[in-house]
């Protein structure tokens, strides 16, 4: 994209600026309070953490229904000493939820597949044929090396979905399509950002959304603002397939100054409006300024390059409850309201003292299911 070009397509997004003044007026967060977990949930694979998962969509964005009930693709890993480390050797799991409980397929993609040391977040999504599984995903470090780095690549394959006896499985994946890179212009490439948790940037969290008014593919993410002065340089990024390729965009949502992490942004498509979603923590606000508690954050607008508004003058949708600040973590807003998320570190008040406690208390598991009513531009989170 030429210089005009991209000043072009800056003018025709109306981004969202997350300010201090938004983060500021949340307050203690308790009118959007989830219901409290109560005691840890029972793994729904022993012996295996699952933390961020999505159902399978189509490409209006719907849950697909199969017989059995939704397909999931789950970050997971063995049960570590630390719950920390699952992060450097996640992978993607194949499951099932339905009304006898979970069904699990195993791996998604075959071993060696990746050109990572880790597969993180993205977003399946499933063809008009009903046979064509689309992954958009993230692949994390570099396959074989000694320590866990951290770059970042958008990947997009598609394999082939049957079913045999009732068990799902996704075979003939095509080559790995890089969607796009950071360009340090408009969005950040050095990924380290001294490499402890909640520090490292952003280039990850895929989510693809085809704009009814243009019938134009687009890809969401998680990215960092290139040029910042500020240690906290969160954005929702945003980038369109066009004739020649992918073509980044600016982004929509801007917290530049404000939270270094806008995690698994995600558009829900509601009453002829565009909800934007996306789950933060309380730690990775900027020292010194306000800071809002871990919970999900959304906008709202009536168009794809917006403008976009802050959902309850704020941003703030759902939070976990004062008392249990950590009890759950990346949060999905599915078509009908539903919300999915993991169950954290349960019952702990305050962080955890030691590696013990910290794998006493992680669950590492889906966590209850909750739901949102939307009003306007106001939200409410209902049991």
């Amino acid at each position: 994209m030429s210089a005009s070009e991209a000043l072009a397509v800056s003018s025709t997004i109306d981004a969202f600026r997350w300010t201090p003044a938004h983060v500021a007026a949340i307050g203690d967060g308790a009118g959007a309070a989830a219901p409290l977990i109560e005691r840890l949930p029972t793994p729904v694979l022993p012996g295996i953490d699952i933390w961020d998962h999505w159902p399978v969509i189509d490409r209006n964005g719907r849950t697909v229904e199969f017989p059995g009930g939704p397909l999931v693709v789950a970050l997971t890993a063995p049960v570590l000493p630390d719950p920390d480390d699952r992060h450097a050797i996640a992978r993607l799991r194949l499951m099932q939820v339905g009304p006898d409980g979970w069904r699990d397929f195993g791996h998604l993609l075959p071993d060696g597949f990746d050109p990572g040391s880790r597969e993180w977040a993205g977003t399946a999504v499933l063809e008009h044929d009903r046979r064509t599984l689309s992954l958009y995903y993230t692949s994390a470090g570099v396959r074989g090396e000694a320590k866990p780095s951290f770059l970042q690549r958008l990947l997009l394959t598609r394999g082939r979905l049957t079913f045999i006896g009732g068990a799902a499985r996704v075979a003939d994946w095509t080559p790995l399509e890089e969607i796009v890179t950071p360009d340090d212009i408009l969005y950040q490439s050095d990924m380290t950002g001294g490499g402890a948790v909640g520090a490292i940037k952003a280039f990850r969290d895929p989510f693809p959304y085809i704009d009814p008014d243009t019938g134009l593919e687009h890809v969401l993410f998680t990215a960092s603002r290139a040029g910042s002065d500020s240690a906290w340089n969160g954005q929702i990024g945003i980038a369109r397939r066009e004739a020649e390729g992918w073509v980044l965009l600016p982004p929509l949502v801007d917290a530049d100054g404000v939270n270094n992490e806008l995690e698994r942004p995600h558009i829900v498509r509601h009453d002829g409006r565009l909800l934007l979603f996306w789950s933060t923590q309380a730690k990775v606000f900027a020292d010194g300024g306000p800071r809002g508690p871990t919970g999900l954050y959304g906008v709202i607008a009536d168009s794809l390059y917006g403008p976009w508004r802050p959902l309850n003058g704020t941003g703030l949708v759902l939070a976990n409850p004062a008392e249990a600040p950590f009890q759950a973590y990346s949060w999905l807003v599915n078509d009908d309201l539903s919300v999915w998320s993991f169950a954290d570190l349960v019952g702990l008040a305050s962080p955890p003292v030691d590696v013990a406690q910290a794998r006493s208390a992680f669950a590492g598991t889906p966590a209850p299911v909750v739901s949102l009513e939307v009003d306007g531009d106001r939200t409410r989170v209902i049991g």
